[in-house]
């Protein structure tokens, strides 16, 4: 869907030189994003192809977040150019493996216009995705009978259109929008995440989804939802005060990773104790203190600590791609964790300062009609 940020962002490119722009295919789009394009790859490639900032275009061969692989090998350029959201550690270390300079851009609308994406101008867009900001895992009612505990998640604003299977609860999202089309209903917010949560578990689902999922989605702000030993909370606290949810945005900063393997198995290897669920559920609370006294010395600790308890029972989380992103961000940042279940995804960092190359969200403060 040709708008006028891809305009810009062309714009932008070309000040650097000759631009040659590859596509994504549509097989490619619809392994990333469980959906086909609005306009197939031959009329895309048409309309990149006409605009003027343009040297040239193609189709890329290859599949995956890399599949411009043979292209840019054989254009050899001077610059990959990608926009905040496209950017990925992997494209970064292709580009030091082969020499080229790598540039992203900060999405710089042209002069008057607004800021455009894909995602806002589709008719289901206004259905949010959510982030779990700690406590994740303790839906599972194998986790909360060893120790009860909260899971705290916010609802995000569709300002991107997240990769399916990145841990942005895109499975649960795309149910809301089988159910509901473009938007959430008016009426109870716990009763509906309730016919989401039904709606995605039937009767004899082998693996139930967790509820945090259809809560994070449907409840606007922050949520605390606390689980003892059941697959729906006996509780949820809610935290929608502006001034708090705005404190939250303005210190979380995404790194994409890539989606997960269709093979990945976080279940496998585990070591879910009830140390490590304590752990765990002692970092939502501190987490939830923290917020609310806008602390971010102790945001970052607790993020981190539930991070680390996630992982010392879920050890499939990271693997060795992973870690070295970690590695080469946590300096600059106060805490970190992987988005849903990890092993892949997104990087989530606390920092009051940018993270370079980050992408920043917008909490859903309040109801859209």
């Amino acid at each position: 869907m040709l708008h006028s940020g891809h305009v810009a962002f062309f714009e932008e490119a070309a000040t650097h030189g000759e631009l040659y722009v590859g596509i994504g295919s549509d097989k490619t789009l619809h392994e990333l994003k469980a959906r086909w394009p609005v306009n197939n790859e031959q009329e895309r490639l048409y309309m990149v192809k006409s605009l003027k900032a343009v040297k040239n275009a193609w189709i890329n061969s290859g599949s995956g977040l890399i599949d411009f692989m043979e292209e840019i090998k054989a254009l050899s350029p001077d610059i990959l150019f990608v926009n905040s959201d496209g950017h990925s550690n992997l494209k970064e270390q292709l580009c030091k493996d082969l020499g080229i300079e790598y540039i992203v851009s900060k999405r710089i609308p042209h002069e008057k216009l607004p800021v455009r994406s894909t995602t806002a101008l589709r008719s289901e867009c206004r259905i949010p995705y959510r982030i779990d900001l700690a406590g994740g895992w303790l839906d599972q009612p194998n986790v909360s009978s060893l120790y009860p505990g909260a899971v705290l998640t916010i609802s995000i604003e569709p300002d991107y259109e997240f990769n399916d299977r990145s841990g942005m609860s895109t499975s649960s999202r795309k149910k809301a929008i089988e159910l509901w089309q473009v938007n959430i209903p008016a009426g109870d917010k716990e009763k509906l995440a309730k016919t989401l949560f039904c709606f995605e578990n039937p009767p004899g689902t082998k693996y139930v989804s967790g509820s945090q999922d259809a809560l994070g989605i449907v409840l606007p702000g922050l949520n605390k939802l606390y689980y003892d030993g059941n697959f729906w909370p006996s509780g949820v606290e809610s935290e929608l005060r502006s001034d708090i949810l705005t404190w939250v945005e303005q210190r979380l900063w995404l790194i994409p990773l890539y989606p997960r393997h269709s093979d990945y198995d976080v279940l496998s290897e585990t070591n879910i104790t009830p140390e490590n669920a304590k752990k765990l559920s002692n970092a939502a609370n501190d987490c939830w203190k923290a917020i609310r006294e806008k602390n971010t010395q102790n945001f970052g600790n607790a993020v981190r600590e539930s991070f680390e308890a996630q992982i010392a029972m879920y050890p499939h989380m990271v693997n060795d791609d992973i870690l070295s992103v970690l590695n080469q961000y946590k300096s600059s940042a106060l805490g970190w964790k992987l988005s849903g279940a990890g092993g892949g995804g997104y990087f989530i960092f606390v920092s009051e300062e940018p993270v370079v190359n980050a992408l920043q969200i917008r909490i859903r403060q309040e109801e859209t009609e």
